[in-house]
């Protein structure tokens, strides 16, 4: 366990060492610390671990395909976490210190847990809406960011993680999120759902799109593809449309995240409207496992909806592995996936940054150059009723979307033998491979 110490307030360190592998890859923390320090940030991560349990008993409880579904998203999220932290180049956000975190002190539990309560919640609402295969990845990236924005929103407010301050592929921003934060869940969700069916479609095919293969392998065999193959597919439409739009035409990232959207929906809705599918007949069922899918999604909105309403955002204090302070004339060059190369400030200048949502002013003094764990301290909200009609906004429409794709489509009976074979139109008679 992390010594009480190095969390207290004010602590600053220029090195991190390690006992052991062990020592590097977990580390469990004083909770009542991190609650004292961080309430908020207690209470995201015990909403997430509830998503990560409810979701995981979903799909073990209907069985097929789903657990290869929240394994899969699991084995995404942290090939995708690991990435950023291991290449220079994306490595641009901090995650605040948690009871128990991976890697170094980067990767919290509940974070893993998170992709599925984003990426598995937005898999099974779409699936019900019983979509062409070509059209349902788009309708899962567009369910994906829905559930996303109150987290970015606020979380980033009561600095549950941190940002790069110079880095220009998050330099647009949205409530202080970055505008690509958006456009990174729409399309490596939509890639990851995509990769999902089309391998096992190829390499495990059976009666029906959610009936697992015989063999456990090939699904794991698949599920690993699926993993891998999903980020550098998801970055597909970072190199057609962010880059050159941001990096070339210096257009507001904004504008991308439009494009997406735009893109992402008329798909989905061409996908909805589509007369070939062969849906008549269906009969609406509602299995109870849903409703803990449903249960946890009124957590998560009512949680980020009542954050800004209860806590005050200069209350809270991290202290943990940040943005390492140095130098500010010190610049290293930054190279996107599409080839072009940028700059940034290679140390957070601590006399001169644009991170809004956090100051020092709960210290006794600035953090010292060379510091990579230090403390930072919320700041005040300029206009708490602005967030709260924000959230408030958000929730509605999500609450209303989700609703109506568990409660009033083509419901549950899609993850039944058969039924998404013939939701396409095909034939049911296709052999299992043995």
């Amino acid at each position: 366990m992390v010594d009480r110490d190095i969390l207290a307030t004010g602590t600053e360190l220029s090195e991190l060492t390690y006992s052991s592998f062990w020592d590097w890859f977990i580390q469990f923390s004083d909770i009542q610390t991190l609650w004292r320090n961080s309430p908020t940030y207690i209470l995201a991560q015990a909403a997430y671990i509830l998503g990560g349990i409810a979701t995981l008993a979903h799909a073990l409880i209907r069985g097929g395909r789903l657990p290869y579904l929240w394994l899969t998203i699991v084995l995404h999220g942290v090939v995708v976490e690991s990435i950023t932290y291991i290449h220079p180049d994306v490595d641009n956000f901090w995650h605040s210190q948690t009871p128990i975190i991976f890697l170094g002190r980067r990767l919290p539990l509940h974070i893993i847990l998170l992709y599925p309560c984003f990426i598995y919640q937005a898999s099974v609402a779409a699936a019900k809406l019983k979509l062409p295969k070509w059209s349902e990845p788009f309708a899962v990236g567009l369910l994906t960011v829905l559930i996303d924005i109150p987290y970015d929103i606020v979380s980033v407010r009561y600095i549950h993680w941190t940002w790069h301050d110079t880095d220009p592929n998050i330099e647009d921003r949205h409530y202080w999120v970055p505008w690509t934060s958006y456009f990174f869940h729409a399309t490596f969700a939509a890639a990851l759902l995509f990769w999902f069916h089309f391998l096992r479609e190829k390499l495990c095919p059976t009666e029906g799109k959610w009936v697992a293969d015989k063999s456990v392998l090939r699904e794991l065999w698949c599920s690993l593809l699926t993993a891998v193959l999903g980020s550098p597919t998801g970055l597909i439409p970072f190199i057609l449309i962010y880059h050159p739009l941001h990096d070339v035409y210096k257009i507001h990232t904004e504008i991308a995240v439009f494009i997406i959207v735009a893109v992402f929906l008329v798909l989905a809705w061409t996908g909805d409207r589509d007369t070939s599918r062969n849906v008549n007949g269906t009969v609406f069922k509602l299995h109870w496992s849903s409703l803990l899918l449903m249960f946890h999604l009124l957590v998560h909105y009512a949680l980020f909806l009542l954050m800004p309403v209860l806590f005050n955002p200069e209350d809270e204090v991290s202290t943990g592995l940040k943005e390492p302070i140095g130098p500010c004339n010190e610049y290293v060059p930054l190279r996107t996936i599409a080839g072009i190369t940028l700059r940034k400030r290679k140390y957070l200048c601590s006399t001169d940054y644009d991170e809004k949502y956090f100051d020092f002013s709960c210290l006794k003094r600035v953090p010292s150059e060379g510091s990579i764990w230090y403390s930072i301290c919320g700041v005040k909200f300029e206009n708490r009723a602005e967030y709260v009609v924000i959230i408030g906004l958000i929730a509605f429409v999500a609450i209303s979307v989700f609703s109506n794709l568990h409660l009033k489509s083509y419901g549950d009976a899609v993850f039944d033998d058969r039924t998404a074979l013939k939701a396409n139109g095909k034939s049911t008679t296709k052999k299992k491979r043995n």
